[in-house]
């Protein structure tokens, strides 16, 4: 009977437990090393499927593969935000759910670190000097971070949501900024507008820039006024987005369209908007950028360009994986540069 128990080759696996149980290799490997993350009928599963084959977790074979190929199972999701700003924006925790999901099914350990000021930069360059993660995610990078130059040198595995600059060298998943925007102002010129403004992101951000350049190319196209004094710069929050809608009106009161190249920053100038007296959308047409649940969640609801943020966010971790196991083979393959497609959810608010 104990015989049965055990495969004919040997002990059994990990892959047979899972097999038995029914589930993932990644998840039966969650239940043995006691992760929280994991249903009490998943878990009753696996410690049964365990039971019967007799399965005894060898951590110490483990290690030692681990420490052979110099791998740590763990990957680092740098965000260089402050604290604030992490958890104001929505952006963020769909990029982790979307690098979570795809990291479910994997013995890989998830590690978050942000690294907004200079202490906590010089303290993650330090961090990954000493190699103490298998490959890094890098999200919301500004033009002069030095982060992917210190990955690039240290031979890192890594993959960047959204691009420095054009030419940037890691590789990168990025939504289309630059179309998101142009049928942001396409919309508000197909419904008459024709004073149409636009509130940035940092400019210091690729992303904000192909946003700023789709809503130029939208206005020229259109044949409208090239007003820079239609143009204000802001920094993705809400703040932000009410100081630039601010300036917005003293210099253009007649403005007719905003668009906002975040959600966040568009709650900011609505709540401006509606101080001053205008009523959007009879006065002033609102579109901000994400989808998230901001957006909907508004009065009245906002139009937003919906870009696949936990796709990203899968995709990334995706991409990483590749690249680790690519780097462990020691091949050498042309770096992924992925672009996805974004969509005007048109709502009240235009």
């Amino acid at each position: 009977m104990a015989a049965a128990r055990v495969r004919s080759g040997g002990r059994p696996t990990l892959e047979e437990v899972a097999a038995r149980a029914g589930v993932g290799r990644g998840t039966a490997s969650r239940v043995i090393n006691g992760s929280p993350r994991v249903s009490a009928q998943t878990r009753e599963a696996v410690e049964a499927a365990v039971a019967e084959l007799g399965y005894v977790p060898n951590r110490a074979a483990r290690a030692a593969r681990a420490l052979a190929g110099n791998r740590t199972d763990a990957i680092a999701l740098v965000v260089p935000e402050s604290e604030t700003r992490f958890f104001a924006e929505p952006y963020f925790s769909d990029i982790v759910r979307g690098v979570g999901a795809a990291l479910a099914d994997t013995e890989m350990q998830l590690l978050l670190t942000l690294a907004g000021n200079d202490r906590e930069r010089r303290r993650l360059a330090q961090y990954l000097t000493a190699h103490r993660v298998d490959g890094v995610l890098l999200v919301s990078v500004h033009a002069d971070d030095p982060l992917p130059d210190l990955l690039e040198q240290l031979g890192m595995p890594s993959v960047i949501s959204g691009r420095r600059h054009a030419a940037e060298t890691l590789p990168s998943v990025d939504s289309d900024n630059f179309e998101g925007a142009r049928a942001a102002v396409d919309h508000f010129i197909s419904r008459g507008r024709r004073t149409i403004a636009t509130i940035t992101g940092r400019l210091d951000v690729y992303g904000a820039q192909r946003r700023l350049d789709g809503y130029r190319k939208a206005v020229a196209s259109a044949g409208l006024d090239p007003d820079e004094r239609l143009i204000a710069p802001a920094d993705f929050s809400e703040e932000g987005g009410a100081r630039a809608m601010r300036e917005l009106l003293a210099r253009r009161p007649d403005v007719d369209a905003v668009f906002a190249a975040s959600d966040v920053m568009a709650a900011g100038a609505r709540h401006v908007l509606r101080e001053s007296g205008r009523r959007i959308p009879d006065d002033v047409a609102l579109i901000g950028f994400d989808d998230s649940a901001v957006a909907r969640h508004m009065d009245p609801p906002l139009t937003s360009v919906r870009q696949p943020i936990e796709e990203m966010g899968r995709m990334m971790a995706s991409v990483l994986l590749q690249e680790i196991a690519h780097r462990s083979e020691g091949r050498t393959e042309e770096r992924p540069r992925i672009v996805l497609p974004t969509e005007l959810v048109v709502r009240e608010s235009s």
